[in-house]
């Protein structure tokens, strides 16, 4: 894989987790506890969930190339359905729900709780559907758990020591729309190059 597909898995799966419940659940967390504690306890989360979403995206690589394809733009599409169409109210609701467990206690049990919460919450989000898309797309699963490890451990860095900030500067609605936009066009790109081969 060549650096510049690296960096746009990168850039991609950061926007896409900036908006979501878990970072409003790290940044939660981190109001509660010490923000580096919760910064390896969300990053211990996140990469295990990514290592689960490559794993999936390469089962998906032995299905026959138009069904894959099929799969990949449908997921794409799915992705920029749920950013564009889901209130940020009710991900702000969530992601402090999820974090509400957490409170002053010893290092090691904020570290397994934002873990905890981290790792439950991500199962079946729109980052880990889209880390085993980017696998079927480039046949790279190094590469792209590489790569959405480090947005994810970016995410949780910026909830634990500069959440709040970084909302008043980027609202997450205009992070969502940029979002949907990009997964938008790539489903539409995938599903028309399906459709025109």
């Amino acid at each position: 894989m060549n650096v510049g597909t690296f960096l746009g898995i990168f850039a991609l799966m950061l926007l896409l987790e900036l908006p979501d419940k878990t970072m409003i659940a790290t940044i939660v967390m981190s109001t509660r506890a010490r923000p580096s504690s919760i910064v390896i306890g969300a990053s211990s989360g996140f990469v295990v969930q990514m290592g689960i979403a490559v794993g999936a995206g390469g089962l998906l690589t032995l299905l026959p190339a138009h069904v894959k394809d099929l799969i990949v733009g449908v997921l794409f599409l799915g992705g920029a359905a749920y950013l564009l169409l889901t209130r940020e109210s009710k991900v702000e609701e969530t992601g402090s729900r999820e974090a509400s467990a957490e409170y002053a206690s010893t290092r090691l049990r904020e570290i397994v709780t934002a873990f905890s919460v981290i790792f439950i919450a991500e199962f079946g989000d729109l980052t880990q559907i889209q880390a085993a898309n980017f696998t079927v797309k480039t046949h790279q699963p190094l590469e792209v758990f590489l790569a959405g490890s480090l947005a994810m451990i970016s995410v949780s860095f910026l909830g634990a020591y500069g959440g709040q900030q970084l909302q008043r500067v980027v609202p997450l609605k205009w992070i969502r729309l940029g979002g949907g936009l990009i997964f938008a066009g790539l489903g539409l790109y995938t599903l028309i190059s399906l459709a025109t081969s």
